[in-house]
């Protein structure tokens, strides 16, 4: 289905029944080149129906329910904040509707291949203006369902993210703590931090398992802020996808599997850029969380990172902790 080319396959969790009498399941849906695939929690397939033949019962209304085409009792509940798959979804269907018969089809086709002609004069001409007029424009909902795309991406290369129950709320503890919307702890494959688009901050496990005090994991998070109040994520992104990133993603809203296959190559390689120490300590001040801890945890010596040291805005102060010690402990347990 050429609507879903940056996407081989595209997961999210739903609810599946198979017909109005039986019990609902809760399964894994999958959107892979041209069907939509249910699976259980075991991997087991339990139904596959066609992208193309998929109708969606309640418009504008949560939980998403649809049903294939024809068949209004066997159902699939799909929740609000599964925003990458219901996108997916809407997109083959506009696409649907694109291929009937529609009049005024060649006035519809003029008027696109000028806008395209123009886009083609902007794309060679003003390459910067269009990558930050991209960065401004596109909207918060737009920058996490980007963002979740690119952790989709990313635990194809290193694995799922760490995760259980007793230390779901404490990482959403920390993120309300370092004013960040998720943070995601990795077991390997990440050498130290990340901040993707949309507010979402990767770890390594070791700011979690080698230090007994969070705030240096709450340091690896404030520096990531710092960071991306001087790149925007989503700068970032585009910057490695090129012109073509950016125009793709004004025209279409939408961004490559490649592109974002291409950026996590990129960064998952490379070092993450430095911080100004000014930069860094008002991020420090701003979430009354000393710099000291992270400054050790960067240099046990001290002696790159004195700045910190010497200038820490809460030295002296009588702080709360940035977790207690059982959510640490729990936290410290994440990956097993």
């Amino acid at each position: 289905m050429t609507a879903l080319r940056e996407f081989q396959r595209l997961e999210a969790a739903g609810l599946w029944r198979a017909s109005p009498d039986a019990q609902r399941r809760d399964v894994i849906v999958a959107v892979g080149d041209a069907t939509l695939t249910i699976t259980d929690m075991n991997d087991t397939p339990l139904a596959h129906w066609s992208l193309a033949a998929i109708e969606r019962a309640n418009p504008g209304q949560f939980p998403a329910l649809f049903h294939p085409d024809g068949d209004p009792g066997e159902t699939l509940e799909i929740a609000e904040d599964e925003v990458t798959m219901l996108d997916a979804i809407e997109r083959v269907q506009a696409a649907i509707e694109h291929r009937r018969p529609h009049p005024g089809r060649l006035r519809a086709a003029s008027v696109l291949a000028a806008t395209g002609l123009l886009a083609l004069l902007v794309f060679l001409w003003l390459p910067g203006a269009l990558q930050n007029h991209a960065v401004n424009v596109v909207p918060d909902i737009k920058r996490k369902a980007i963002g979740e795309a690119l952790l989709g991406r990313i635990e194809r290369v290193t694995g799922q993210a760490c995760s259980s129950s007793d230390a779901a709320p404490v990482l959403e503890k920390l993120a309300l703590r370092t004013g960040t919307r998720r943070v995601v702890i990795f077991r390997s494959g990440l050498a130290s931090s990340l901040h993707l688009p949309g507010g979402i901050v990767l770890l390594n496990k070791n700011f979690a398992e080698d230090y007994e005090d969070p705030a240096v994991a709450a340091g690896a998070i404030l520096a990531e802020r710092a960071r991306a109040q001087m790149v925007d994520p989503l700068a970032e992104l585009l910057i490695s996808g090129g012109t073509p990133a950016s125009f793709r993603l004004l025209t279409t809203g939408q961004l490559k599997r490649e592109t974002l296959d291409h950026y996590v190559e990129t960064v998952l390689g490379s070092p993450r850029p430095p911080v100004a120490n000014e930069r860094l300590l008002a991020e420090f001040a701003r979430s009354a969380i000393p710099s000291t801890p992270y400054a050790y945890a960067i240099d046990i010596t001290g002696e790159t990172t004195l700045g910190l040291i010497e200038a820490d805005p809460m030295a002296g102060r009588s702080l709360e902790p940035v977790l207690s010690d059982a959510d640490w402990v729990r936290l410290q347990n994440i990956c097993g």
